[in-house]
């Protein structure tokens, strides 16, 4: 394949990934697509009986890895999820040197797929990891989510694995800007000297609270319900990795 836009793909292996789940836990999928230079697509997915959105997001990217681990191109791994970005280029150094505790002191949640994530991508020197925002209709990352709800449902997924000229999704549809944006610091939360916040959640939603009271009362006598005291925005991503959440989620509380 040639130039398209400013973009030239004529060396490099693109792969398109993303993971679902209901229930966060509970029964989960994830879709893959890898774009040869060659001009082949191939898909993949599969589904988890039970699971989190956080393990089908990595999923994906090991599947897509492993798929090509006799490769040598460049290779851009394009994803909405900025738990896997954050974490293989950025948290895992910390979790390493902390002997895979987190800040807290709490064990790392995935370590078995941080560890094989790291082994795939300590043999390529080569990679480069591109934010796709989720839902905002990019093609690939459109289909893979299509592939990922499907084995979550447990729907059969017809996976495409061909030409990339009678592939039906315009897979090179990307935005011009796949830049990782900062996880919110939440500025507009005034930061207190012993007490950032206080996160809930409830019935599948997460909220924050400025005061104790208020926290208190959404979660008291909830059963399955969980609370916790933040320190600082860096310390509410620990938290919610460690109940299994995606950190992405604390941008829209």
């Amino acid at each position: 394949m040639g130039i398209i836009g400013d973009m030239d793909f004529a060396n490099k292996i693109l792969i398109f990934t993303d993971g679902a789940c209901s229930g966060n836990p509970g029964p989960g999928g994830f879709g893959t697509i890898i774009v040869y230079p060659e001009g082949e697509v191939e898909e993949l997915g599969e589904g988890r009986p039970s699971t989190t959105n956080n393990r089908m997001e990595m999923l994906a990217i090991i599947k897509g890895l492993q798929k090509i681990s006799n490769r040598s191109e460049e290779v851009w791994i394009l994803t909405d999820s900025t738990y896997s970005i954050h974490g293989i280029t950025k948290w895992i150094w910390g979790w390493k040197k902390r002997g895979w505790k987190t800040a807290e002191g709490n064990d790392v949640s995935n370590k078995d797929l941080w560890l094989e994530l790291e082994n795939l991508v300590s043999k390529r020197k080569n990679i480069e990891w591109k934010y796709l925002r989720g839902h905002s209709g990019t093609p690939g990352n459109e289909r893979c989510d299509e592939i990922a709800v499907g084995f979550t449902k447990k729907k059969w997924v017809n996976l495409y694995k061909g030409s990339l000229l009678q592939y039906p999704v315009a897979i090179y549809d990307i935005p011009e800007d796949m830049s990782l944006p900062e996880l919110k610091p939440l500025s507009e939360v005034k930061e207190k000297k012993k007490t950032h916040s206080y996160l809930s959640y409830v019935n599948g939603q997460l909220q924050r609270h400025e005061t104790w009271p208020e926290c208190e009362a959404r979660v008291k006598g909830r059963p399955g319900a969980k609370f916790k005291k933040s320190t600082s925005a860096e310390n509410e991503i620990e938290i919610v990795i460690d109940w299994g959440l995606n950190p992405d989620t604390l941008n829209d509380v």
